[in-house]
């Protein structure tokens, strides 16, 4: 330990000397250049130039403008700077730097103290001065970012394991994907080309990558190139010209990568080198979710966040996204301890083990809920606990009734009960006109949230939030397709016609968090999907995602709808009205509740209901209570 402070002190001391002999150097130069080449411009030069070696004031001089100039380029942080990253802008800062050292001794030779000191210190010399040091001090950084770059660039291009790529965008993320590939040792790509759509920039090269023009004649510019990768560098690219890419890249046998999106970029959580497979997500027809961070992060900041069913597809993510908020406390509501175990692993990992408290308890057990809230009073409640599955809710419509509906209700109760600030309940499209017991439970869920919002004395601010189909939750249908292709197929779908909306895990999550900052009491938001996808068109993308080839390498077969299924979904139940959410991305439903008083009655009646052994009985009793709910018979 002392042996290496003591090489580390000896080192600056001898980098220290090093730079002083350069600076010093350099006005010798300068005074020595300045009398030889323009000995015209004072008849003094040349008897100064004779005198050089007798008279000590020169070098005096070199020895001061040297530590002047080295505590310039110190404090502008020229010496903190790794030499392999030299860039234009050091290059701006170093002569920034000399330029003011330069201007401040160029005005003191006005000075006759300074001229009786230094007598043969001149203003040509101080100009001259700084163009030796500015071409020393940058010439030395450039030549050794030139060796580190041929020394780990060069060797990388005749390496068998290399892979030769595109480009296409020859922007700013085009340019700095190029850079990074080219210069860094573990980088196993070789940028050969680029395309880009803009016309002016084809014929001319990128960082000596070509740029030859839009994507086409794939196959001749793969020929002249042999690349046999495409990587899309344009973050702000519309999702309709990433579809166009990736069809054209497919067809001509290319691997598709992108480089992430600009709001991933922004926030600072990747960089342009972070490239990515090509996913299902891509293929939205719209664009992603743009959210209000600051005013989530200032709800959630500081508070109690209870969120139920934490260790589902929908609630974990939840967990995550308001651990990072700063609460100051998370409760974890899970009846399932393996899905427990691994939220709350994936917590601590992350570093939040202080705020995180994971609790094991089932949302219809009245007392131990009651205990939780009487312990920690959270501030505010995410339910996203509930049964899912549709055709299993459709075998056992009481147990859905039991957890999804009586389990929310009360759940409200408590929440309202011991004054949490707000409750958004997690439900979802098939809750609308549904056809099937899921749908039909989560919509008794919504009219006893309506209802007891409106509950006299009730403070906490009630609201649903309606999810399509979740790209990767559990009860996707994304897992069962790779399921399926994984084991050669075939893939199933109920029809060819069948349509659905889709978001993504943090679309939703997103959703769930931005409403509870614009939330109004007993409202139900929805997000703007876009367009419904054809099932039968996911089938297909995710097979070519996988490198096959739908209806030749991998089946689609059709097995017609389960009970209960609808060919569409849709976006409001009978009755609600839209209005506008002070979001432009989330739409605002509103209706009639049902009168709070009746509330206890319709509480009582589907206590009773569930206990019916005869599920045919059940959805037909069901179907008195929410009309619009056209249950499916055995």
């Amino acid at each position: 330990m002392i042996h290496s402070k003591f090489s580390k002190s000896r080192s600056r001391k001898r980098s220290f000397f090093m730079r002083t002999a350069f600076f010093g150097a350099a006005l010798l130069i300068a005074f020595l250049l300045s009398c030889e080449i323009v000995p015209w411009i004072n008849a003094n030069c040349s008897s100064d130039y004779k005198a050089l070696g007798t008279r000590p004031e020169i070098f005096q001089s070199a020895f001061w403008v040297a530590l002047i100039q080295l505590a310039a380029l110190g404090c502008a942080g020229i010496y903190s700077a790794l030499l392999r990253y030299f860039r234009i802008h050091d290059f701006f800062q170093i002569n920034a730097a000399l330029a003011l050292v330069g201007a401040a001794l160029f005005g003191a030779t006005y000075l006759p103290e300074v001229h009786g000191i230094f007598p043969v210190f001149s203003r040509r010399v101080v100009i001259v001065d700084f163009v030796c040091a500015a071409f020393i001090v940058s010439g030395l950084r450039i030549m050794l970012r030139l060796l580190w770059e041929h020394k780990n660039g060069a060797p990388k291009k005749h390496r068998k394991d290399a892979r030769r790529v595109a480009i296409f965008g020859a922007g700013d993320a085009g340019s700095e994907l190029c850079a990074i590939l080219q210069t860094r040792s573990d980088a196993k790509k070789i940028p050969v080309v680029f395309f880009d759509d803009d016309p002016s920039k084809k014929g001319f090269a990128l960082s000596g990558v070509p740029i030859v023009g839009p994507f086409e004649n794939i196959e001749y510019w793969r020929s002249v190139y042999d690349f046999d990768e495409l990587i899309i560098a344009i973050p702000t690219a519309k999702i309709t010209r990433i579809r166009e890419l990736r069809e054209q890249a497919v067809a001509a046998g290319l691997s598709i990568t992108l480089v992430p999106g600009t709001e991933e970029l922004s926030l600072g959580h990747v960089s342009v080198s972070c490239i990515r497979d090509f996913e299902l997500q891509d293929l939205l027809d719209r664009p992603m979710l743009n959210l209000s961070n600051d005013a989530i992060s200032e709800m959630l900041c500081g508070k109690t966040v209870l969120v139920t069913g934490a260790g589902g597809s929908i609630g974990s993510e939840i967990c995550r996204q308001v651990a990072h908020c700063s609460p100051a406390r998370l409760l974890l509501v899970e009846q399932c301890e393996v899905l427990m175990f691994q939220i709350e692993q994936e917590l601590l990992e992350l570093g939040f083990k202080d705020c995180i408290v994971p609790i094991i308890a089932d949302i219809t057990d009245l007392q131990r809920m009651e205990s939780i809230f009487e312990k920690y009073r959270p501030n505010i409640v995410f339910h996203a606990a509930a049964h899912k599955h549709v055709p299993m809710m459709e075998r056992q419509p009481g147990e859905a009734l039991k957890n999804n509906s009586l389990g929310s209700i009360r759940l409200f109760e408590i929440a309202s009960k011991f004054r949490a600030e707000s409750c958004v309940l997690i439900s979802t499209d098939k809750a609308i006109n549904p056809t099937n017991a899921m749908g039909a439970s989560k919509r008794l869920a919504e009219i006893m949230m309506q209802s007891f919002s409106q509950t006299p004395g009730n403070t906490t601010r009630f609201m649903a939030v309606r999810f399509g189909n979740v790209l990767g939750s559990s009860g996707s249908v994304i897992p069962t397709f790779k399921k399926q292709i994984a084991r050669g197929g075939p893939l199933t779908v109920t029809s060819a016609e069948i349509k659905r909306y889709f978001m993504t895990i943090p679309e939703a999550v997103g959703l769930v968090l931005q409403t509870g900052t614009i939330g109004k009491n007993g409202n139900i938001y929805v997000l703007d999907m876009g367009e419904p996808v054809k099932i039968i068109d996911v089938a297909r993308h995710l097979i070519r995602l996988s490198g096959l080839t739908p209806d030749v390498d991998i089946e689609i077969k059709i097995t017609g709808l389960r009970p209960g299924e609808k060919l569409f979904e849709e976006l409001k139940t009978v009755g609600e009205k839209y209005e506008p959410s002070g979001h432009p991305r989330i739409a605002r439903f509103k209706c009639d509740p049902l009168p709070p008083e009746k509330l206890g009655e319709l509480k009582e009646r589907l206590e009773i209901i569930a206990r019916d052994t005869d599920k045919n009985a059940i959805k037909r009793a069901v179907a008195e209570i929410v009309p619009e709910y056209s249950p499916f018979l055995d």
